[in-house]
């Protein structure tokens, strides 16, 4: 076993694919790490992950680069992406993918051989390495593997089925480590670290009905929010298009199966017509034929559009009352795909036809859009390469000294929309960042969390107590779950897909009732073993905070841009909007400002994608000295 130095303790909360790459790689530079998770970390939601991972290999010989996939990512994000973490993140790709490959992640191949990769939503290349239809999956069990190899050299250690409850912070405001508390039988215990890692993941169980994992609450950036952190860009909420429709969870069917030459249709109505992107009408389809609406509306990119269009086409259909059986409902068809096809998305049809019945091999899958992934979370920091106060500040830290955050609970990479297959890239790529960041910045302190008075931390351990004590105690009218679904139905029909301000205003002021009336709840459940009714009302109360985030942001957001559609604002408007929207805690609702878009090597352009061209972007400025984490 290595010996350890002092102050090199940090703590990573989250086991998916941001944190493993993070206690890798901080591992790897000496650290001892403990790692923090709400269930077994081969359950993280990164498993959950189906099409793929991006980067710009070019073995399609198409003349892709990744200063291409840089420019997709950027214009696919409508430009609100700092522009110095995504290009780096792009340069890293080809080498996270042969990184993964070097670990045993088994990545379809060639006949030849070589890495196959498929098209997904917002490219004309073939940039997307996979494993069949459970890539997430399989980068998640191989990094696993690694991290387990310094697990037994005593690097890292494992708290499985523990959760975050609260930073710990010195006299100065830095980390010196968290309260976590045991979700077996609800006991709070104290690890004490320099610095802490944060790749908790989405908050998709604020809208209840997501492709999210139904741990995914969003509650630790709640808890971090209410401890002084800032959050940017939250309203920015991607709607995946195709998700099994239902009452509950929502189920993902992979935006593969189009990569793949799936096709969404509707029966054709020629009585109606419907707009184009550039404006011409045209007749809704052949009346009582198949109808591919996204072929005909965008010709370009057909069925692969970025996700935050085809979820707007997708509901246009359904309100015009061309779903299928009139229901909020259309079409996706794999069933014209040879069986050799078929077998590279063999998970998701098996999904599919294992929650409906239906068998897809044979006819199409009723699909609708679902609430999937959020674009904002934790501003962190990015200092670029050719920052003249590079060496000063940290990538990836927050503004809490010490408070790092990785992977989609922090708001970087995807601007106001998000690639498909490029989270699991900007998942793995944040972590290494991280896991190179943190010693830099544990090398500037001048003493460690050994020498912080004991009763700082006996004081945070004491604050949670007091609030665990408290909700155990209330024995109001009110039920959680009850709660719950009343936000989830006002975020649903007010916070999605399209938004206007009078019902945001409205929405606000729901959940503020929501607020009070929580605290007039009764748990059905007091005990201290496996209780899940204290767990999720814990948590309820920092999901409320995030919620009042994103609708607040959404309302002051007077502009069409990516995800965020407002049709009484129909154009994106850089004048006044190419910034990104930080929130700060206040005790009523969020205080908003907002920080200018770093724009230092592409200039905005129009977010066009009825068009197939092929875009040699013009980068400028780019530093010559970049150091990837690899």
């Amino acid at each position: 076993m290595s010996k350890r130095k002092m102050g090199n303790e940090v703590i990573v909360v989250g086991g998916g694919l941001a944190g493993l790459s993070a206690a890798m790689k901080l591992a790897e530079k000496g650290c001892h790490v403990k790692i923090v998770s709400v269930t077994k970390v081969k359950r993280s939601h990164s498993v959950c992950a189906q099409g793929g991972i991006n980067a710009a290999m070019n073995l399609k010989n198409e003349e892709d680069s990744p200063f291409i996939h840089a420019y997709d990512t950027i214009k696919g994000g409508d430009f609100l992406a700092d522009q110095p973490p995504v290009l780096e993140m792009c340069l890293a790709a080809p080498g996270i993918i042969r990184m993964m490959e070097r670990f045993g992640c088994p990545f379809n191949r060639t006949l030849e051989g070589n890495l196959d990769f498929r098209r997904f939503g917002g490219t004309l290349y073939h940039r997307t390495a996979f494993c069949g239809a459970s890539t997430g999956q399989q980068l998640l069990y191989a990094l696993d593997e690694q991290v387990r190899h310094y697990e037994v050299q005593g690097r890292v250690e494992k708290f499985e089925s523990h959760e975050f409850m609260r930073l710990i912070l010195d006299n100065e405001g830095r980390v010196r480590g968290i309260v976590l508390m045991d979700l077996f039988n609800l006991e709070l215990n104290i690890l004490k670290a320099d610095a802490v890692v944060f790749g908790t993941g989405g908050p998709g169980l604020i809208f209840k009905k997501s492709t999210n994992s139904t741990f995914c609450s969003g509650a630790a950036n709640g808890r971090l929010f209410k401890q002084g952190m800032y959050y940017a860009n939250g309203e920015f909420i991607q709607i995946h298009p195709t998700a099994i429709p239902a009452e509950d969870k929502m189920r993902l069917i992979s935006e593969s199966s189009r990569g793949e030459g799936g096709r969404i249709w509707v029966w054709g109505d020629s009585s109606k017509t419907i707009a184009n992107a550039e404006g011409k009408t045209l007749p809704c389809g052949e009346t009582g034929k198949p109808w591919y609406f996204l072929e005909e509306l965008y010709p370009a990119f057909g069925n692969l559009v970025p996700r935050d269009i085809g979820a707007r086409e997708i509901l246009r259909i359904c309100e015009m009352g061309l779903g299928v059986d009139q229901k909020m409902q259309v079409y996706l068809d794999v069933s014209h795909l040879s069986e050799k096809i078929q077998h590279k998305i063999a998970s998701v049809l098996d999904i599919y036809e294992k929650f409906t019945g239906d068998d897809p091999h044979k006819v199409p899958m009723r699909i609708f859009p679902a609430v999937h992934y959020s674009m904002g979370g934790a501003w962190v920091d990015w200092p670029a390469t050719d920052d003249p106060d590079r060496l000063q500040r940290f990538r990836q830290m927050t503004n809490i000294p010490g408070c790092f955050n990785v992977g989609e609970s922090e708001f970087q990479y995807h601007g106001a929309n998000r690639l498909g297959a490029n989270s699991l890239l900007s998942c793995i790529f944040s972590g290494l960042v991280a896991g190179m960041e943190v010693p830099r910045y544990l090398d500037t302190l001048e003493h460690s969390y050994e020498n912080i008075p004991t009763v700082i931390f006996s004081q945070k351990k004491k604050k949670e107590e007091s609030f665990k004590q408290d909700l155990m105690q209330r024995n109001g009218s009110e039920n959680i779950h009850v709660l719950h679904e009343e936000l989830s139905d006002v975020l649903i029909k007010h916070v999605t897909v399209k938004r206007n301000n009078r019902d945001l205003t409205k929405a606000i002021e729901a959940i503020k009732e929501i607020r009070e009336r929580y605290q007039n709840i009764c748990l059905d459940d007091k005990g201290s073993c496996l209780n899940q009714t204290y767990v999720f009302a814990n948590q309820f109360s920092y999901m409320l905070e995030i919620a009042l985030v994103i609708t607040k942001g959404a309302l002051l957001r007077d502009e069409f841009r990516g995800a965020h559609y407002k049709p009484e604002c129909p154009h994106r408007d850089d004048k006044n909007w190419l910034k990104t929207t930080i929130a700060a805690y206040q005790n009523t609702e969020p205080e908003i400002s907002y920080k200018p878009v770093d724009l230092r090597y592409l200039k905005p352009i129009e977010r066009d994608y009825s068009k197939a061209k092929k875009a040699i972007p013009e980068f400028e400025n780019v530093p010559t000295n970049i150091v990837l984490p690899l």
